[in-house]
């Protein structure tokens, strides 16, 4: 059975968030809001956390896992980017978009295309994910929270904690967050590809 925190989406409880922290530090998996959708978390080291994941989605290993971040200054860890590509980044962030980048070897092998070896890098604009981060001090790994068949993300907490409340450990319920999926960039690549029209605008990278 998860827990379910109500977590105001403007000032978060430090408590409930401190919790929060501690709960994907310990291996589980969480629902949270972002701020286009919520999305379905884990610590990126925790293999079992992975793969409950992928249950609940029923992913493949072509999946592309996107690391969510509080700000651009660990990036390098993470994602191979130079200057023009960082640039890019910083104009964009924080907001709507993943974008796809190469893997650097701190990435779990499991987290990566198996044949392109990248990433998606995100940077959110929502109070609740900066202060979750904030905590954590650290990436989390994370996926839209789009069941099987569908092709929206789910909008509504309690129907949330119907479905899933014996599959994950942690729903936050931070209120209404949209319902549309981030856009997707591929910035591999010396031009950037779209990869999906979503909640923020693409013109620039076109």
């Amino acid at each position: 059975m998860s827990q379910f925190f109500q977590i105001h989406p403007e000032n978060p409880q430090a408590r409930l968030i401190q919790q929060a922290a501690e709960i994907i530090r310990s291996g589980g998996v969480v629902i949270y809001p972002t701020d286009c959708a919520y999305a379905l978390g884990c610590h990126l080291g925790d293999k079992k956390a992975v793969d409950r994941i992928k249950r609940i989605r029923q992913l493949d290993d072509k999946h592309n896992f996107t690391l969510v971040c509080d700000d651009l200054s660990s990036i390098g860890t993470y994602a191979k980017v130079d200057n023009q590509t960082f640039r890019l980044l910083k104009a964009h962030t924080p907001g709507a978009y993943t974008f796809i980048l190469p893997a650097t070897t701190e990435v779990p092998r499991r987290l990566l295309h198996p044949k392109r070896r990248t990433i998606g890098i995100r940077v959110p604009n929502n109070p609740i994910v900066t202060a979750l981060l904030s905590q954590l001090g650290e990436p989390i790994m994370s996926t839209s929270l789009i069941m099987p068949g569908e092709e929206l993300p789910m909008t509504d907490p309690y129907e949330m904690r119907d479905l899933l409340q014996h599959h994950v450990d942690l729903i936050i319920d931070g209120g209404y967050c949209g319902m549309e999926a981030t856009s997707v960039i591929n910035m591999v690549d010396e031009v950037p590809v779209v990869v999906r029209e979503g909640a923020a605008d693409t013109a620039h990278f076109k």
